[in-house]
């Protein structure tokens, strides 16, 4: 039973429970802002980085695919999705991107065909991390989405004596200002001991 065997701090370093979506999270801190979560999930948050590479060997004679050296990331794409399971007019205008709240009718969501910055915006994945996971100093794994824009569309799904689904997906974006910055980052923190 040489390789039978799970490493000794495996438990310290397990992410837990199904996390949140939020646009404020301060992960120097570890704290949530006054916007909070975005809305309630089942399922959990699914979140892919998958990376383009571009092989400037390929076309060389003599070239062997894949060399290391001629291999170069053309661009990252990154996206969250999952299924809310609750919505008002903030999800539904985040859901369709480009939209507006009414300002005459605070209940009604118009979708546009152009684009504005401020429909993008930076989304966190936040979830438990650790075995020290108290309220305080909690340990978590936070995942900062870039310029985010819902790509999934508005999608609702109901279903009898259930509740209504609506799915999302969002996608970060590099930005023409920062075009060296991968629109996405990592952050994995370790809990410590509650006071």
């Amino acid at each position: 039973m040489k390789f039978t065997k799970i490493p000794s701090d495996a438990f310290q370093k397990l992410q837990i429970n199904a996390g949140i979506l939020t646009t404020d999270f301060t992960p120097a801190t570890g704290t949530i802002g006054e916007s909070g979560q975005i809305g309630a999930t089942t399922g959990g948050i699914s979140f892919t980085a998958t990376p383009t590479y571009k092989d400037y060997g390929e076309d060389i004679d003599n070239c062997p695919k894949n060399t290391k050296e001629l291999k170069m990331v053309d661009s990252w794409e990154a996206k969250a999705s999952g299924t809310f399971v609750n919505a008002d007019t903030a999800i539904a205008k985040s859901l369709c991107g480009a939209a507006d709240i009414g300002t005459a009718d605070a209940t009604k969501i118009t979708p546009r065909n152009d684009l504005k910055d401020s429909d993008f915006d930076d989304l966190w994945i936040v979830g438990d991390y650790s075995d020290m996971n108290g309220e305080t100093n909690g340990g978590f794994i936070a995942i900062h989405l870039l310029n985010a824009l819902s790509t999934g569309g508005f999608q609702m799904k109901t279903a009898d004596k259930a509740k209504g689904q609506f799915a999302f997906e969002y996608t970060a974006h590099y930005s023409m200002s920062a075009q060296d910055t991968v629109p996405f980052e990592i952050y994995i923190k370790a809990g410590t001991a509650e006071a």
